[in-house]
């Protein structure tokens, strides 16, 4: 064999491994937009009990198609604090069962040449059409699905087409025989080239697809065949780990604790490994690739069955791992659940967005709060203190609504299906008038800071009328947060009933004002303050309200 031969082999082989992998990219996202909301709605809240975790973790895998995807998105919820660290351990335990029914198909249905073999794929290309080309986005998603599983399943034909015949090259069996030849030794490195290759080539299903077919071709002996399904599970972890390193401390725990689960049932199945392999020896003596299947499924399985009651020693190991670092009070700001890249699908960059306008929302309620505190302030530097706090989370809520939105700009660039385009309009909505309250309670701070300079004085019962005014437009603020914590359930006739009151009370103060202002009760400058700080409450009121509507009408996109 010549460097022209060898150049030939990678040049084929790393074709039909792109197609393998872009199909099942194409799968995978086609299952999640057709599970959609359920999906992380299954994934958020069924998991309380660790056997509730793991069937979830299952189910959710198998019907995705890809362990990776479903780890990743338990890392982005443990991230957004929509799921506990050990609720996430128990369905990445599940979505490694999961991720066996990759290898099934592969072997019932990839393995194997000739024109029969090719037919399945043409069949189901051609029924993918009957869906690809419908309007609706739902037939759409399954048009996709079904065509990345032809896909799935001509890949796995270029691939076997690609493997180098052994007939023509003796040498590469006569290698790999050499290589394995020195026991427990030769099991290790294979264990590190399938944890290495799994790294390289981010999928754990195609290097799985890459041994089946060696063993099928006959290129690779049964002993080689699970060190490298072994390592396969150890160098699929890697692609949470990556998706954690811009995470909280609770993501890369989850993260971690994905790869702890996998080494330590790697190191258990290396004790176990002599009847573990007596067992599907027996059962599949012939057929090596039934065999690797099986002893994949049972690796996973056996490990859950085992390692599913330590899961409380699992999380205070990762607690260990990961040291949670205290942020400066200093800090000025620093998005939390927003990625710099975006996941698989828009549904999960949604729900990183939700995450953080909540958290955003969380800020201008806080920044609400130091208002009363210009009011009672005993001195210039309590005063400037409360001025500069303000100041500051109003730049902080300009850079919030800029990243966010860019953010939702980016997702909203790629293929996203007509609801999500609706719920990032919606979302843009959302983040601007959160933005506009910033601004309007900076606004405030910035007139009573003119009144302070100004000397003028309110008496007792304009300073008692401007208090309940900042209680009614907390008590809309506090219906707003809660509307935006929970899209299913959103109060508007409270929110409603919330401006109705702000407005109604404005109206009666600015009667009362021009009355005043007609009997001489205050001066000019003393009533232009006065009134412009009830407007800016009554202004602010009309943003909070707008959030509201906002929210529902995304609920209701949603729900099509």
């Amino acid at each position: 064999m010549n460097i022209w031969d060898i150049l030939f082999i990678i040049i084929k082989f790393g074709g039909a491994l792109a197609v393998f992998l872009f199909a099942m990219k194409m799968m995978s996202e086609g299952l999640q937009k057709i599970a959609g909301s359920r999906m992380r709605s299954v994934l958020s809240r069924f998991t309380g009990r660790p056997i509730n975790g793991i069937l979830t973790g299952l189910v959710v895998t198998a019907i995705i198609q890809s362990s990776s995807a479903t780890t990743v998105m338990v890392v982005s919820f443990v991230n957004a604090g929509m799921l506990t660290l050990r609720g996430a351990i128990a369905v990445i335990m599940g979505a490694n069962i999961g991720t066996t029914a990759t290898a099934w198909i592969i072997t019932f249905f990839g393995l194997g040449g000739g024109d029969g073999a090719f037919s399945l794929p043409m069949l189901l290309g051609l029924v993918s059409l009957l869906f690809i080309f419908s309007k609706k986005d739902k037939l759409q998603s399954i048009g996709q699905t079904i065509m990345g599983l032809t896909m799935l399943l001509v890949g796995m034909e270029l691939l076997q087409a690609a493997m180098p015949n052994l007939e023509e090259h003796p040498g590469l069996l006569q290698a790999m025989a050499s290589i394995g030849g020195f026991g427990f030794w030769s099991m290790l490195l294979f264990i590190a080239i399938g944890t290495l290759l799994t790294c390289l080539v981010q999928s754990s299903s195609a290097m799985m697809a890459i041994t089946l077919l060696m063993c099928y071709n006959g290129m690779i002996t049964r002993d080689i065949a699970i060190a490298l399904v072994l390592g396969q599970n150890i160098g699929t972890t890697i692609t949470a780990n990556l998706a954690a390193m811009v995470t909280n401390a609770a993501g890369k725990k989850a993260a971690r604790a994905h790869l702890v689960f996998n080494l330590v049932g790697v190191i258990l199945t290396l004790i176990l490994l002599r009847p573990m392999t007596a067992l599907v020896t027996d059962i599949f003596p012939t057929d090596l690739p039934m065999a690797i299947t099986l002893f994949h499924t049972l690796f996973n399985v056996g490990n859950t069955l085992v390692l599913m009651w330590f899961i409380p020693q699992i999380e205070k190991l990762v607690d260990w791992m990961v040291h949670e670092k205290k942020e400066e009070s200093e800090e000025p700001f620093r998005l939390t659940y927003i990625e710099p890249t975006l996941l698989s699908t828009a549904e999960l960059n949604l729900q990183s967005a939700k995450k953080e306008i909540e958290e955003f929302s969380k800020r201008v309620l806080r920044m609400y709060t130091f208002l009363p505190s210009l009011r009672t302030a005993k001195n210039d530097q309590e005063f400037d203190d409360a001025m500069q706090r303000i100041a500051k989370y109003e730049g902080i809520t300009d850079r919030m609504e800029m990243e966010i939105s860019k953010f939702l700009t980016r997702v909203g660039s790629g293929d996203v299906s007509e609801h999500a385009s609706q719920r990032i309009s919606s979302m843009l909505r959302i983040i601007d008038n959160l933005e506009s309250i910033g601004d309007t309670v900076y606004q405030i701070a910035m007139t009573r800071k003119n009144k302070r300079e100004e000397a003028l004085h309110f008496d007792q019962g304009l300073n008692d009328n401007l208090k309940q005014m900042t209680m009614l437009v907390q008590a809309a603020l506090d219906i707003m947060d809660r509307n935006l914590h929970d899209y299913d359930n959103v109060d508007l006739d409270s929110a409603y009933a919330a401006e109705h009151a702000i407005n109604d009370f404005r109206n009666k103060l600015r009667t009362e004002h021009l009355d005043a202002i007609k009997l001489g009760r205050y001066d000019y400058a003393t009533g232009n303050a006065y009134s412009s700080l009830y407007a800016l409450y009554e202004k602010l009121g009309d943003f909070v309200i707008n959030v509201s509507e906002a929210i529902d009408s995304s609920r209701k996109h949603q729900d099509d």
